[in-house]
């Protein structure tokens, strides 16, 4: 599979092993979708849209609760004109998410219940890049104001 999203406000998913045909549609940000990860373990796939969320999309073959795809959504970060493609991130086992930012700030939610756990200020310019480390429990961060923080969260 092969996912992709933009200015249409969707997901889509493409089978590219033999038809290249589109395989499903994914609807529920309001503006532009930014940036898409999947989980570590493929199950999941995380949207960043300019409509200042981030959401959680099941994308197994077979869904539980039949077309119902999306899973939870985080709130917190913000969007504004002058960013553009705010990234999004799992955490090397899935528990939490993080996404770039607007207000100069990191975000990480824990991934069951949705709560913020993390806000992490310093930055002086929009957040555009987050990722966590693939093994340990740290996380660096990329700004617009060319600075990038590395820093360990609490086990």
């Amino acid at each position: 599979m092969v996912y992709s999203a933009g200015i249409d406000n969707c997901i889509t998913a493409w089978d590219v092993r033999s038809t290249h045909d589109k395989v499903m549609k994914m609807k529920g940000h309001t503006d532009t979708i930014t940036c898409l990860s999947l989980h570590p373990k493929g199950t999941h796939l995380l949207s960043n849209s300019m409509d200042g969320t981030l959401k959680s999309w099941d994308v197994r073959p077979f869904v539980p609760d039949g077309f119902k795809r999306h899973c939870k959504t985080f709130t917190g970060a913000t969007h504004n004109a002058e960013n553009g493609l705010l990234h999004c991130a799992w955490s090397h086992d899935g528990t939490m998410v993080t996404g770039g930012s607007s207000d100069k700030v990191v975000h990480i939610w824990d991934e069951l219940s949705t709560e913020e756990l993390y806000y992490l200020p310093g930055h002086k310019g929009c957040v555009n890049s987050v990722i966590f480390h693939p093994r340990e429990n740290v996380v660096a961060s990329g700004s617009s104001d060319k600075s990038i923080f590395v820093g360990e969260l609490s086990s």
